[in-house]
């Protein structure tokens, strides 16, 4: 009853699900390096499938208009829309997977828990024989009508590492770009991809509900500052990273 009353959260949740398990068996590649790049694709497109969901949530009428595009902007759902559409077509890059894999286990990890305060252990019955590699600890654990104490400490250590996984996420985002530029210049990539994904870069940066990508911006170049200005560090590569913060810093967008 949970379930069919919230339908669409429901259809987010099973999409995000099946992204974990198609991450998982793209990193971990126990079916074959083939199958991987299979899983892969399927991991983004599941993505995408999501991020429609949650933008369709989020902006229910649509508008062909120049006004609503906007607004979709603003929406990290469309930041991942484009994202899973930059990648699902491009060379497997690994360090692509993990925001995909790790944004859907934060909000799965979620969702299953409120699934869990509703339903107990029946739950857990019908979705192993779907989702068994996700749902591997719940065959040792559903043994009481506890709702699977385990698997709550498991969620509940999660939402307590979030911001550090979202920090993650964040440094991922950021060393994509310059990788989008070297699969170019290696023959892995597309000419529009590395254009494409600074826009995508720039949306994440001036993102409402995300500062993440701000925060890892600020930090890097702190570090990188406190670095080169050190005595031992020969002048010419002070001034290259001096350039190099200097033309980033431009190209950063105006956060409202």
């Amino acid at each position: 009853q949970f379930l069919m009353a919230n339908k669409l959260d429901t259809a987010m949740w099973i999409s995000r699900l099946f992204t974990v398990y198609c991450s998982a068996l793209f990193v971990l590649p126990l079916l074959g390096l083939h199958e991987a790049a299979s899983f892969y694709q399927r991991a983004l497109l599941a993505n995408a499938l999501t991020s429609a969901l949650r933008l369709h949530q989020r902006l229910p009428h649509f508008q062909l208009s120049r006004a609503f595009l906007a607004q979709a902007l603003l929406e990290d759902s469309c930041h991942y829309l484009l994202y899973s559409l930059i990648f699902v077509n491009s060379y497997p890059v690994t360090m692509s997977i993990f925001p995909v894999l790790l944004f859907s286990l934060l909000h799965a990890a979620t969702y299953t828990k409120k699934v869990l305060d509703v339903s107990g252990c029946n739950f857990c019955v019908f979705w192993q024989s779907f989702f068994f590699f996700f749902f591997f600890f719940f065959y040792f654990t559903a043994r009481s009508s506890n709702s699977l104490p385990f698997l709550r400490n498991l969620l509940e250590k999660l939402n307590a590492n979030q911001q550090n996984i979202l920090k993650f996420i964040a440094c991922n985002e950021i060393f994509l770009m310059p990788a989008t530029v070297f699969m170019l210049f290696s023959g892995q990539g597309s000419l529009l991809q590395p254009f494409i994904y600074y826009r995508f870069l720039t949306l994440r940066y001036s993102s409402r509900r995300n500062p993440y990508c701000r925060t890892l911006f600020t930090e890097l170049r702190i570090v990188v500052e406190h670095l080169i200005m050190k005595p031992s560090c020969p002048v010419f590569v002070r001034r290259l990273c001096l350039s190099s913060i200097s033309f980033i810093s431009r190209l950063a967008p105006t956060v409202a």
